[in-house]
């Protein structure tokens, strides 16, 4: 069995992959609440003759493809949610739910999955070992990652090797991202509690006004980054919202910032978070305010074995032959597939899917992000490959 005999098959499946996509893309559902999706996702799986567990993490989907021969276990992930959106493609398929749409690409990804569990379902007599196909919820910054690991997800049976893909539409059809190391960065919410005392818009000296210390702290936050890290070294600290006050002749008592912290690497997060709490603290008190600082982890970084990672490439090359291979794509997105790769060794693929001449290729989380359908049997052919390879069939 060849790698582009697989190619073959997944490209067979192409109008099938692309009416799953469709259908799931105008029918979007927001974390934890994918009980549409999951339903298509288990009807599909059971329909292959598979046993399958649904309600994980409440709406999260596991299935077994056992082959005929013993050995290892490979898990593949996907997630399925969507996010708060409102969609401005104006494409046929577009969201149907108001303020919601797929715009991260998970609608393929669940697309992708299924056509990989009918591959895999069609070639159980090749299949060493079992393949556990993991369908995630949650993935945009609600923890579907970890409450499906304390679900036992990792469990009966353990998988000796994880393997997930991501849509990226900065990059074309095409190209191949396969790193070693961290390839997407660990995330913290941010939020900043700037006090002062409320007065008169027209007395500002009878008060504290937290409005131009937040101003400043947010200057001042910049700085972490140039002045406090090695310039080798990567960092992003962005403030994304700014609330303060209710009228325009008062100064209020208090301003509210959030934003994100990225970070590949550990030492560089402690320095970090730790020079965040003293800007803020500082910057804040030379003004006459008090800030609070909070810090939440959302995610690690994402990192790939180097040993499994070198293996993909090279079932890349022989799946694609004129594949556009980049071991050095790294990038400040964070994704929760960190979870499983902390307890599983594996591998994070990234799969190109723009088409800038055909307008597809505006930015993940835009309301109008869509992407080139040709790229996911791209997908389904490199998974289909890359697990029979790690289960020592090719």
């Amino acid at each position: 069995m060849s790698p582009l005999q697989l190619l073959r098959e997944a490209e067979a499946l192409a109008d099938q992959l692309t009416a799953w996509r469709r259908d799931l893309h105008q029918h979007p559902e927001l974390g934890f609440h994918e009980q549409r999706t999951a339903s298509i996702v288990a009807q599909s799986l059971r329909d292959l003759g598979l046993e399958v567990q649904t309600g994980i993490a409440d709406t999260g989907v596991v299935a077994v493809v056992e082959g005929v021969r013993p050995g290892r276990t490979v898990m593949l992930r996907w997630d399925m949610d969507a996010l708060p959106i409102q969609e401005a493609t104006g494409a046929p398929y577009a969201s149907t739910q108001p303020g919601v749409m797929h715009a991260c690409g998970h609608d393929g990804h669940v697309a992708i999955g299924l056509g990989v569990a009918r591959v895999l379902c069609s070639r159980r007599e090749d299949l060493r070992g079992r393949v556990k196909l993991v369908f995630q919820p949650a993935e945009e910054g609600l923890g579907g990652a970890e409450r499906m690991i304390a679900a036992g997800v990792l469990e009966n049976p353990s998988p000796d090797v994880a393997l997930g893909v991501h849509l990226w539409n900065s990059r074309p059809v095409g190209w191949v991202g396969i790193g070693d190391g961290p390839v997407m960065a660990g995330a913290e919410m941010l939020e900043i509690e700037i006090l002062g005392k409320g007065g008169h818009g027209a007395a500002p000296q009878q008060a504290r006004d937290p409005v131009p210390a937040a101003a400043q702290v947010i200057s001042a936050l910049q700085t972490i980054v140039s002045r406090n890290l090695d310039p080798r070294a990567a960092a992003v600290v962005s403030i994304t919202q700014v609330r303060a006050g209710e009228a325009f002749n008062v100064i209020p008592d208090r301003a509210m910032l959030r934003g994100t912290i990225r970070t590949f690497d550990l030492d560089v997060r402690e320095t970090v978070l730790h020079r965040v709490t003293e800007v803020a603290s500082g910057v804040a008190a030379a003004l006459g305010c008090t800030a609070r600082v909070q810090l939440t982890p959302l995610t690690p970084p994402v990192v790939n074995e180097p040993a499994v990672a070198a293996r993909v490439r090279q079932v890349a090359i022989r799946v694609f032959p004129g594949v556009v291979l980049d071991e050095t794509e790294r990038s400040m997105i964070s994704e929760d597939m960190a979870y499983f790769l902390q307890a599983v060794p594996g591998c994070f693929v990234l799969i190109g899917s723009a088409d800038p001449a055909r307008g597809l290729d505006a930015p993940h989380h835009n309301p109008k992000f869509d992407f080139d359908e040709a790229a996911l049997p791209h997908a389904v052919a490199l998974l289909v490959s890359a697990t029979f390879n790690l289960l020592g069939e090719t």
